[in-house]
């Protein structure tokens, strides 16, 4: 018998998407976009991280010019309340995705466990 399991991957989205902690990221991410300067933050801090993570990626060393304005951008964005709900949020979402990611590693860590 042959399954399918992208149906019940596509079925899980949908049920992800209904959770109170997706509508809370959803809402929080709304209120972010509803304000120019918490937007016009959020997207400078966003920028600069990926950014960096892709010159580490690349192997390039990271310039302390650049280290010192991510981590002022870091500052600022922490200090903008819409920002920091918006990341807590984020947080409570990626616990719900750690518990989904532990129970279909489950069968994999049984099989081993057996050896």
């Amino acid at each position: 018998m042959t399954v399918n399991i992208y149906d019940d991957l596509n079925r899980l989205e949908a049920t992800f998407r209904k959770t109170a902690e997706f509508a809370e990221v959803e809402q929080a991410v709304a209120a972010v976009k509803a304000d120019s300067e918490s937007l016009t933050l959020f997207k400078n801090f966003r920028k600069i991280q990926l950014s960096l993570q892709e010159k580490q990626a690349r192997g390039e060393e990271l310039v302390a010019e650049e280290l010192e304005y991510a981590q002022k951008t870091a500052q600022l964005a922490q200090q903008n309340q819409k920002i920091m709900k918006m990341l807590e949020a984020e947080m409570k979402l990626s616990g719900v995705i750690e518990e989904v990611n532990r129970v279909l590693m489950k069968p994999v860590q049984d099989l081993y466990e057996s050896i």
